[in-house]
C-alpha cells in the first residue's frame, strides 16, 4: 500500500507485496521465445500488480517491491522515466537488498528523462526478490521542500529479466509465479459438470494471482485431450474432461507442458480445488489425485480489526499535517455491511506547546468528527460511517492538522501518526446491500453464489460466464464459491445467482430495471416519479445487451441478457474485460450497450433514493427516474454516461 505523506521532512515508507503470479503484458510476440532459447522479455510493473506509477515524497523516501520471478528468468533492471518535482537540483536513487547496496543511479532532472535502474546481483528466493527503492532529493539553495502535490515519479516502469523461462517438470510447479494468460479447453458441447469446472478454475486462478489479473480465455477442444499448439510466453493451458480417471496430468506437447484436469461429478471439483491449496506445492510428480476437498466459507464476525482484514497498521509522518488511509474493503468482510463503527486506536506526537492542532477523521472529502490535540497523543475513539457513505471499498482518512512556527526547514520535530492494526470494525449485516446496485457486488454474492445458462449453446453460455466471474473475482479480496446449476434452479433458489440468458429474459415474475422487446419500447421500472415504469421509443428501435443487477426476494441477482442479440451482449462483456477498471467504476443498476456507442451507465438520481413505495423490490429506491437515452428529460429520467478508452 503506498501511503501518501503531506510535507515529509524525513522519509515517506510505502510496501508493495506482490502474492502470487498474474497477467502481464510481455513485449515480445507469441513465439519469440521457444523453449531452450534465450530471450529477454520486458513486463510492465503495472501488470504485476503494482501500479501505473511509484511515487516518491519529500526528500527521503522509500518503496519496497516483492518482484516475482518465474524458472529460468532473472531480473535485469527497471526501466521507465522519471517525473521529477519542480525545480529539482539533484537526486539519486538507491537499489538495497536485505543490507546489500545493489546499484546506486542518479536521477535526470529533465522532464519525462528516461531511467534504467541495474538489478543485476539480486537474490532470488522462492521465485521472488525483494528490493527497496530509497530517493534522495537535493532541492535548490534556500528551498526545504517540495510541493506534497508534485512528487517524484517513476513512470512506465517495465521489470527487465534475461535467461529463459522453464518448462513445469511437475504437477506443483505448473503454475508460474508471473501468469500472462491461462487457456481452458472445454469440448464444443460441454456436460455441466464440464462448465462448472471451467467456471470453478477461472475464480481460483484469478483470485490466486489477485492484482495481476490474468486473462481466461476458454476455447474449444474436441477428441485431443492436447492443445493444438503451444503456449505463449507467460501462458500456460488447461484441458477439462469429465471421465472416469481421476486426477491432474501434466502432459507434454507443442511448447510447454499443458495440464489435464478430469474425473467425474464430484472428483473434478476436488481436482480443481487442489490447485491453489497448500496440497499444491507436494505435487511433485506428473500425476496428483486430490481427495476430498471441501470449500470452507470464510466468515468474518461481526466484530473484527483492521489487522485480521490485512491492514496491520499504517503510519505517517510529516512537518505539520501527517495523513493515513484506512481502507474498508466489504469484499474482505465477505459480506454486504451497514451500520460500520471503527474504534480507532493508535498515537500521534505530542505537539509542542508553539503549535495547535486537531485529529481529522472524514470519508470521500466529508469529515465524520474531529477534535484538539492533547499533550497525551493518544488515539483511543469510536467512529460511526453513516451508511449513505458506504461503497465496496470505503476509505477511512485520518490526519493530525497542525499549526504554527515549525521553524525553518523543519527543524523542529515533525509529527508522526500512528493507527494500530488492532484498531477494531464493527459491522453488521446489509439486507438489503448497501449501496444497492453494482456498488454491493461482489460482497452481496458471497459466500456463495449460484450460477444459472439458459442459452441454447453450452459452451457460448460458459465463456460469457468465465468472463463475468474473472471481472467479479478481480474485485474481490476472497475466493467466490460458484456453483453452475440449471437455469431454472438459480432462478427459483434462495442464494445469490448470476443468471445469464444471452437471447432475451422472458421471466414474467422477475422484473429487470431495464427491459425491451426486439422491437421496444424500452421500459425502465418504477421510474417514472410515482413508482411506476417509464418507456421510451426508438425509431429505429436498436438491439441491446444489458448487465443488470437487482435484489428480489432476499437475495442479490446479476443478469447478463439482451433484447434478442446474444451478440451486443458478448460485445458488452468484452468491453468489460478490456480494463479492469470498467468493472470497479460500475455504479448504479444497470449496464446498456448498443451498437456503435459506449455503453450507458443507468444510476440512480441521488435525491430520489428514499424507501421504495409498499410493493416495489428494494431496488425501487435507486430508480427515482433514470433511463437511457437523449431527450429523457420530459421523464424526469437520469443519465449518466461513462466512457472508457481501450487500451
Amino acid at each position: 500500500m503506498l501511503i501518501r505523506l503531506s510535507r515529509i521532512l524525513i522519509s515517506g515508507l510505502s510496501v508493495l507485496a506482490l502474492g502470487s503470479g498474474g497477467a502481464a503484458v510481455v513485449h515480445a510476440a507469441p513465439g519469440d521465445a521457444p523453449v531452450g532459447t534465450s530471450s529477454a522479455v520486458s513486463l510492465p510493473l503495472d501488470s504485476l500488480g503494482f501500479g501505473r506509477s511509484l511515487a516518491f515524497y519529500g526528500l527521503q523516501a522509500d518503496t519496497t517491491l516483492t518482484l516475482p520471478v518465474p524458472a529460468g528468468l532473472v531480473p535485469s533492471a527497471l526501466n521507465g522515466f522519471v517525473d521529477a518535482p519542480p525545480n529539482l537540483l539533484s537526486g539519486v536513487v538507491t537499489v538495497i537488498q536485505d543490507d546489500r547496496t545493489i546499484a546506486r543511479v542518479p536521477l535526470p532532472t529533465a522532464d519525462r528523462a528516461p531511467i534504467s535502474i541495474p538489478l543485476a546481483g539480486v537474490r532470488i528466493v522462492d521465485n521472488s526478490a525483494t528490493i527497496r527503492l530509497h530517493v534522495n532529493l537535493t532541492p535548490p539553495q534556500d528551498n526545504c521542500i517540495f510541493d506534497p502535490a508534485n512528487p517524484l515519479r517513476l513512470t512506465d516502469i517495465g521489470l527487465a529479466f534475461t535467461g529463459v523461462e522453464a518448462p513445469p517438470r511437475t504437477v506443483g510447479e505448473f503454475l508460474p509465479p508471473v501468469l500472462q494468460q491461462l487457456t481452458i479447453f472445454i469440448p464444443s458441447a460441454p456436460t455441466p459438470v464440464e462448465s462448472d469446472s471451467a467456471v470453478k478454475l477461472t475464480a481460483l486462478i484469478a483470485a490466486h494471482y489477485g492484482r495481476q489479473q490474468t486473462r481466461v480465455t476458454l476455447r474449444t477442444l474436441d477428441g485431443s485431450t492436447v492443445p493444438p499448439g503451444p503456449a505463449a510466453p507467460f501462458e500456460r493451458q488447461i484441458v477439462i474432461r469429465e471421465g472416469k480417471n481421476t486426477g491432474v496430468v501434466l502432459q507434454s506437447g507443442p511448447g510447454f507442458p499443458s495440464l489435464l484436469i478430469t474425473g467425474p461429478s464430484g472428483a473434478i471439483s476436488n481436482q480443481i480445488r487442489l490447485m491453489t491449496s497448500k496440497l499444491w506445492t507436494l505435487a511433485l510428480s506428473s500425476k496428483a489425485v486430490a481427495g476430498p476437498l471441501v470449500p470452507v466459507a470464510q466468515l468474518v464476525p461481526d466484530l473484527t480489526t483492521i489487522r485480521d482484514l490485512g491492514q496491520p497498521g499504517v503510519n505517517a509522518t510529516a512537518l505539520t499535517n501527517p495523513r493515513v488511509v484506512i481502507p474498508l474493503d466489504q469484499t474482505r468482510i465477505g459480506r454486504a455491511v451497514r451500520g460500520v463503527r471503527v474504534h480507532l486506536q493508535g498515537s500521534y506526537t505530542p505537539l509542542p506547546s508553539n503549535l495547535g492542532g486537531q485529529v481529522t477523521v472524514g470519508v470521500g472529502g466529508n469529515n465524520l468528527v474531529r477534535w484538539a490535540t492533547d499533550n497525551t497523543g493518544t488515539i483511543d475513539r469510536w467512529i460511526d460511517i453513516p451508511d449513505r457513505l458506504l461503497t465496496r471499498f470505503t476509505d477511512l482518512d485520518v490526519a493530525i492538522e497542525a499549526t504554527g512556527n515549525t521553524g525553518r526547514c523543519g527543524e523542529y520535530q515533525p509529527i508522526t501518526l500512528t493507527i494500530d492494526g488492532a484498531t477494531e470494525v464493527q459491522s453488521g449485516l446489509a439486507d438489503p446491500p448497501v449501496p444497492l446496485g453494482f456498488q454491493s457486488l461482489p460482497q452481496a454474492l458471497m459466500p456463495r453464489v449460484l450460477v444459472g445458462m439458459k442459452g441454447g449453446t453450452a459452451f457460448a453460455d460458459t465463456a460469457r460466464a468465465v468472463e463475468i466471474v474473472t471481472g467479479l473475482q478481480r474485485l474481490s479480496a476472497r475466493p467466490l464459491d460458484l456453483e453452475v446449476v440449471p437455469f431454472p434452479q438459480a432462478l427459483s433458489a434462495a442464494q445469490p445467482a448470476l443468471l445469464i440468458a444471452a437471447d432475451g429474459w422472458d421471466q414474467n415474475d422477475l422484473t429487470l430495471p431495464v427491459s425491451a422487446g426486439a422491437q421496444g419500447p424500452i421500459t425502465v421500472a418504477a421510474s417514472d416519479g410515482a413508482g411506476g415504469s417509464a418507456t421510451l421509443t426508438l425509431d429505429p428501435a436498436q438491439r441491446f445487451g444489458s448487465l443488470q443487477t437487482l435484489y428480489h426476494g432476499g437475495r442479490v441477482l446479476l443478469v447478463a441478457t439482451s433484447n434478442g442479440d446474444a451478440a451486443q451482449l458478448d460485445s458488452l462483456l468484452s468491453w468489460l474485460g478490456r480494463d479492469n477498471r470498467n468493472w470497479s467504476a460500475l455504479d448504479g443498476m444497470a449496464l446498456v450497450a448498443m451498437p456503435g456507442h459506449d455503453p450507458v451507465l443507468v444510476k440512480p438520481d441521488p435525491t430520489q433514493a428514499q424507501a421504495p413505495p409498499p410493493g416495489l423490490p428494494a431496488w425501487a429506491l435507486w430508480l427515482g427516474g433514470g433511463v437511457v437515452a437523449a431527450g429523457a428529460a420530459a421523464l424526469g429520467l437520469a443519465l449518466v454516461r461513462r466512457r472508457k478508452k481501450a487500451d
